[in-house]
């Protein structure tokens, strides 16, 4: 039986990140108990499926997740469920897709919505599965400016966790306790001084990422969703430290990494 995996299509976070490609921003691919789904396709993500290796097929989805309507997680929404449905002809997989991301200056456009199976509309405390052996759940709507909502896989043999964009607030660690393996949105190196600038921005910092691996204690974390301050930091020497401070196994994603579970 083959091992579950996690592929980063891409791991770039913020504006600059992205406009510029400093690094990739495809998104996430899980292959979980052989079930297929794809979290967050932004810019770049049909392209990074074809160019991986070995090539990923996006006929080969059950699902399309997206924590939230920002570009620099939905931009290629519409294409992948285009590419999942082979253009239409094939009616199959749902979208998980918060409120906001369909009503309020929708991101998923209409007519692609008829290809898939479902849609279905994330909200806080929502229960959802793929299969019998593979369910997921957003256990907290987080503080990000716009509807957004991290996940908790869980399958026959592991929990997984994934932060997606927020401030910090402490009932995070409550909502993603108790997981194997626990993916961050590590965006920021450090807060800003000014402090209404601070709260507009509304994404972690590598402080609020060392509080919650060290209060959620996964067997490992991940860290990706760079932005700018962090790519100059060197993530893989910043994930190292914080393996040392926190006694945790702590890995930096990079672009086309593939991550198997134990």
């Amino acid at each position: 039986m083959s091992k579950d995996w996690i592929k980063f299509l891409g791991t770039a976070g913020a504006r600059f990140v992205v406009a510029k490609q400093v690094r990739a921003s495809g998104g996430v691919w899980f292959n979980l108990e052989g079930i297929n789904f794809l979290v967050d396709p932004g810019p770049g993500s049909l392209v990074r499926c074809h160019g991986s290796k070995p090539k990923l097929d996006p006929g080969q989805l059950e699902a399309i997740l997206l924590s939230h309507r920002h570009i620099d997680h939905s931009n290629d929404i519409n294409i992948m469920i285009e590419a999942m449905t082979e253009g239409g002809f094939k009616r199959r997989g749902r979208v998980f897709a918060p409120g906001e991301a369909l009503d309020s200056d929708p991101v998923i456009l209409n007519y692609v919505r008829s290809y898939v199976d479902e849609v279905v509309r994330l909200r806080e405390g929502g229960h959802y599965a793929f299969s019998d052996a593979v369910r997921f759940r957003t256990p907290i709507a987080h503080r990000h400016g716009t509807e957004t909502y991290g996940f908790v896989f869980e399958t026959r043999g592991h929990t997984l966790s994934y932060i997606t964009c927020t401030l910090y607030f402490r009932e995070l660690v409550e909502a993603y306790a108790g997981c194997d393996v626990l993916l961050v949105h590590a965006v920021r190196l450090k807060k800003e001084t000014d402090e209404a600038h601070e709260e507009k921005i509304k994404h972690l910092t590598l402080d609020d990422v060392r509080t919650l691996i060290a209060s959620i204690r996964p067997k490992t974390a991940i860290l990706t969703h760079f932005g700018m301050t962090m790519v100059r930091a060197k993530p893989w020497e910043l994930a190292a430290k914080l393996s040392d401070d926190t006694g945790v196994e702590v890995l930096a994603a990079s672009d086309g990494m593939k991550y198997e579970l134990p």
